[in-house]
């Protein structure tokens, strides 16, 4: 069984229900009917029913499975404005102001996902990764423990070689540009949470990358991720982290015990931190392309409850997988 269906199977057996805000976009309204059909999670879709019912209709989607709230008319939607009100009054905002962001979809489902009203959230096919992060940040907030949020890529490669069995999970590749040294500890932890919760991972091994392996080379940059393995060691003893690896000693044993003698993990690693966003999203698409993996992603890390973006460029099967991961780390 691949690791998807794998993924699709283990959520469905957690029954978690997933709020999607974009309740009109063709891709998400396509995707219920096997989220529904192989009980992925319960789906709710945001949207004035008819509405979301003739878009349905127009693209030939089964959407019986789901169900349709509508945050204009929603008797949830007093308790939502109050919620929201409460926790940006400081920020300026007022009752009326509070009502009006509560009308937004994407707003409304994190208060859903705040609330307890739905285990996860999934958006982005027709919204910018800033949007859908915007108003989690604000109702949701990151994790205790966590200042920063980061995308992780599962990264399912068909030379097996490497990894575990050809599988790695990538961080961040998707979010915080150019993340501190404590972020990218923290970002080692979320990242090995995410392998063992959506992977399964039994021994994930976490390296932090750079141009230099221990010492042999001399920069800010570098510094920057030894200071980073120094921290996620102290803050987070339970995980097994190293670096700074350069990419071949994270990954290849032989390359592991002649650059890095002295380490446990050197050449075994099946979890790779990036030192920053560029690095990040570069590895993860050369790998997609040249190595023709699979990039399963991005899952959102960080935040106290899953929230997950789409890409605006997903397909139906992207929308679905993303779902279960959400369901998964529900």
């Amino acid at each position: 069984m691949s690791l998807t269906a794998q993924i699709r199977e283990k959520a469905a057996a957690k029954g978690k229900t997933i709020v999607l805000p974009e309740g009109t976009e063709e891709r998400t309204l396509k995707a219920v009917k096997t989220i529904v059909d192989q009980k992925i999670a319960q789906v709710v879709l945001l949207g004035d029913e008819s509405a979301v019912r003739g878009a349905a209709s127009s693209f030939g989607a089964d959407i019986s499975g789901a169900e349709i709230i509508n945050p204009a008319t929603t008797p949830l939607l007093d308790d939502f404005v109050q919620a929201f009100y409460e926790l940006r009054k400081e920020k300026g905002v007022t009752l009326d102001k509070a009502k009006a962001t509560m009308l937004d979809p994407l707003f409304f489902a994190s208060m859903m996902v705040k609330l307890g009203k739905a285990d996860g959230e999934v958006a982005g096919a027709q919204n910018t990764t800033g949007n859908v992060l915007r108003p989690a940040l604000q109702i949701i907030k990151t994790a205790p423990g966590m200042s920063a949020v980061s995308g992780a890529f599962i990264m399912i490669c068909p030379d097996k070689t490497y990894g575990d069995d050809g599988i790695f999970v990538f961080a961040d590749c998707a979010v915080t540009i150019d993340p501190s040294a404590q972020q990218m500890a923290e970002f080692a932890k979320a990242t090995v949470q995410t392998a063992v919760d959506v992977c399964g991972f039994k021994d994930p091994k976490v390296g932090m990358l750079s141009f230099s392996t221990k010492g042999s080379a001399s920069h800010e940059l570098v510094d920057k991720v030894v200071s980073a393995v120094q921290i996620a060691k102290e803050r987070f003893p339970e995980i097994k982290v190293d670096g700074e690896f350069q990419l071949d000693a994270a990954i290849v044993p032989s390359v592991g015990a002649s650059k890095a003698p002295g380490s446990e993990i050197a050449g075994s690693c099946n979890v790779l931190v990036f030192p920053d966003l560029q690095a990040g999203n570069i590895g993860y698409k050369l790998v997609q392309r040249l190595a023709g993996a699979e990039a399963v992603g991005p899952i959102l890390q960080g935040m106290d409850k899953p929230v997950n973006d789409l890409s605006r460029g997903c397909s139906i099967d992207d929308v679905i997988n993303v779902v279960a991961m959400t369901a998964l780390k529900a």
